[in-house]
């Protein structure tokens, strides 16, 4: 290159550099897209499998979905039922039939009415075989329901009819006092029919799912943000104050204690079970810790050996497993250890309980190896399984305790299989190479039919397979019972026979713990802990966070 053209070439040079500053400008100088919006961070402890209201199943995502839709009732901070997408609501004498009637305000995010056809759409849709739902079965005692779920009958047979655009009439075969709260559960969300391919499969994609609730979903990346923005379409957007809600899905939970304390998080899903004494010394009343209306268990598949037709080894499992050593030492975060299904607290029931429940784990140990022996396992010939449980410090440890404990009190030799929760589900569903599995059930209404219905015979809730001729009367005896005494008593007695056939392993109830920050309005807590972001707002000057 000639001495003289690299003076030019230099030149050349900062020129690029110059203009490079100016249309690039760094980082930190880039407009802030949250700039004057309030924005609201809160934690999700897995990654919602699905924004399709009607094939969702995990809490993750009804939490998610509760912001983004909306059904025909809901619940107020502190656990109240309201109305929501209807605004009264009337039933017949005989309890066979309810009216609905509609907002006419309310609107789509793409500015459709939501009519009383959205509602039917989607109810349809839930029932329909074709969708299979995973929570097809709670409508069984809607006109026609269960035929339809039998494939018996055409979807649109479903007992349900849009009188007008917004009257909404629901027949029922059998009365269902828990109907209005049932209602309140994202599977009956309205669908917007634009939203649906020629399958019927629905648009879920960040722009483009079309919500009736006060959000829209604008952005989602995979295991990491679920992120929402006001929908301007919303009936009652002028009283929603947060813009913008930030969902992050944050699977180990000391990283979300972490994020909290950066200031990265306003609520958290969780709190770490080794962490929680800390935490309450140092957050004091920003944690909050409240009964819960959910069940955490063991799962047999009951399809295949070793616990197929295997009741003694069942039992064993059972009672060998030291709840109340779970809960005060593994976990310590106030949860109950569980000696029957169904949880405390539920209205107008009492959870009859394991016979053992009475009796010292030393015991309890003591007949469980009585039961192995019986189940024909022994020291020459050890029971050998995999306990399959989803991603979750919480998870591993209590997994980890139970494989000790079965180890020594019986010599059982188990496996632990670790799974991202789809595979998991997908594996237990299958009920070919899973034998014992982790789950959860968390009360969806205030009722025991939601939680003795996990595990009716039929139901796609049923993982263990189980079948019971006699607890499945029961259960349809309760259901069609209008006087409430005799149906509690039939819904206990159901309990009953269940807990003696052990096709699960109840460990502990719940309680619901989050650290909410001080600069969170509105917050309330409640057994079915729903917390909807249209109800919080942030203290002035609270804004987006980093």
């Amino acid at each position: 290159m000639s001495f003289f053209r690299r003076p030019l070439v230099l030149f050349s040079l900062l020129v690029v550099v110059a203009l490079a500053f100016f249309f690039f400008p760094r980082e930190g100088d880039r407009p802030d897209p949250f700039d004057g919006l309030v924005v609201l961070d809160r934690a999700l402890s897995s990654e919602p499998e699905s924004l399709d209201p009607q094939l969702a199943r995990t809490t993750q995502a009804a939490d998610v979905l509760r912001d983004l839709g909306e059904g025909l009732a809901g619940y107020s901070p502190t656990g109240e039922l309201v109305p929501a997408g209807a605004i009264s609501w009337t039933s017949a004498e005989d309890a066979l039939s309810y009216r609905f009637e509609l907002r006419r305000e309310a609107r789509w995010s793409n500015g459709d009415p939501v009519t009383a056809s959205d509602y039917v759409l989607g109810l349809q849709r839930l029932v329909d075989p074709a969708t299979a739902a995973f929570y097809a079965g709670q409508l069984g005692s809607v006109l026609n329901a269960e035929p339809i779920l039998r494939g018996e009958m055409a979807p649109q047979s479903l007992g349900v009819e849009a009188i007008d655009d917004y009257t909404l009439e629901i027949r029922l075969e059998r009365p269902t006092p828990y109907l209005v709260a049932l209602l309140t559960h994202p599977s009956t969300f309205p669908v917007n029919a634009s939203g649906l391919n020629e399958r019927g499969e629905m648009n879920v994609n960040a722009g483009e799912l079309i919500s009736n609730g006060a959000y829209v979903l604008e952005e989602r990346t995979t295991n990491t943000l679920v992120q929402l923005r006001r929908n301007e379409q919303y009936w009652n957007n002028q009283n929603t104050a947060i813009d913008v809600v930030r969902h992050h899905v944050i699977t180990e939970e000391m990283a979300e204690l972490n994020r909290f304390r950066a200031g990265e998080l306003h609520i958290t899903s969780n709190v770490p079970p080794e962490s929680f004494a800390q935490v309450k010394e140092e957050y004091g009343d920003q944690l909050h810790v409240y009964p819960y209306l959910g069940v955490y268990y063991y799962g047999f598949n009951l399809t295949k050996p070793p616990f197929k037709d295997n009741l003694p080894l069942r039992q064993a499992l059972s009672m060998a497993l030291d709840r109340e050593t779970l809960v005060e030492k593994i976990i310590g975060r106030g949860e109950v250890p569980a000696y029957s299904f169904v949880p405390p607290g539920i209205d107008n029931y009492e959870p009859p309980q394991f016979s053992y429940a009475n009796l010292t784990q030393a015991e309890r140990n003591s007949i469980a190896r009585s039961l192995y022996a019986q189940a024909g396992y022994g020291d020459d010939n050890p029971l050998r399984f995999e306990l399959r449980y989803n991603t979750s410090d919480t998870h591993q440890r209590i997994a980890l305790a139970a494989q000790s404990m079965w180890k020594d009190v019986l010599g059982a030799e188990v496996t632990l299989v670790n799974e991202e929760v789809r595979v998991m589900l997908q594996n237990i569903r299958d009920a070919e190479i899973t034998q014992l599995f982790k789950s959860s059930w968390i009360g969806d209404f205030n009722d025991a039919q939601n939680f003795l219905g996990v595990v009716e015979p039929g139901a796609p809730s049923n993982m263990p397979g189980y079948e019971n001729e006699e607890y499945l009367e029961l259960l349809r005896n309760a259901a069609s019972n209008m006087d409430l005494e005799r149906r509690r008593l039939f819904l206990e007695e159901a309990e009953r026979v269940m807990l003696a056939d052990h096709p699960v392993i109840p460990v502990y109830f719940f309680v619901s713990k989050h650290l909410v920050s001080n600069d969170v309005v509105g917050w309330g807590d409640n057994l079915l802990d729903y917390h909807y972001s249209q109800h919080l707002s942030l203290k002035p000057g609270e804004q987006a966070r980093p």
